[in-house]
């Protein structure tokens, strides 16, 4: 007869909660790529994408380079968590606030997109995904700054 499983859980390993938040960068990556593309469906059913902005067009290469960055920054902490062995306290601790700052951004964007009255159902449906896959993140981060 096997012996009875103990209720306690069990606190992961370092190298476990980094695996599994490379998994989670990576699906909000794709997440916020689909996003982008489905946006654009539009263009192959002859329908225009855009939409009315209120940035001049002067700025838009400040808005374009922001959108860069935002793109880029946890790809960086992704590839950094990935190659940087072993990734100490303050890198942990790091990546953890990047998740939490990503989150509220997402959450934020969720707002506007369900305040705003045309908005399309599907877009806002992924939206709601980024921010689950980000409240995953923060709490794997939360593991990761705790295990040893």
């Amino acid at each position: 007869m096997p012996a009875p499983r103990s209720r306690a859980r069990s606190i992961p390993t370092a190298a476990t909660c980094a695996a599994r938040l490379q998994s989670l960068w990576l699906a909000w990556f794709l997440c916020l790529l689909f996003h982008t593309d489905l946006g654009l469906m539009p263009l192959f059913h002859g329908l225009s994408p855009e939409i009315e902005s209120q940035v001049p067009p002067e700025r838009l290469p400040v808005v374009f380079w922001a959108m860069l960055l935002y793109f880029l920054l946890p790809l960086l902490a992704l590839l950094l968590s990935t190659y940087v062995e072993p990734a100490g306290r303050r890198w942990r601790w790091l990546l953890f606030g990047l998740g939490v700052a990503y989150t509220i951004t997402n959450i934020a964007h969720l707002v506007v997109d369900v305040l705003i009255p045309d908005s399309r159902g599907d877009q806002v449906l992924l939206m709601a995904v980024m921010v689950l896959i980000g409240g995953l993140i923060n709490r794997e981060g939360w593991r990761w700054c705790q295990a040893r």
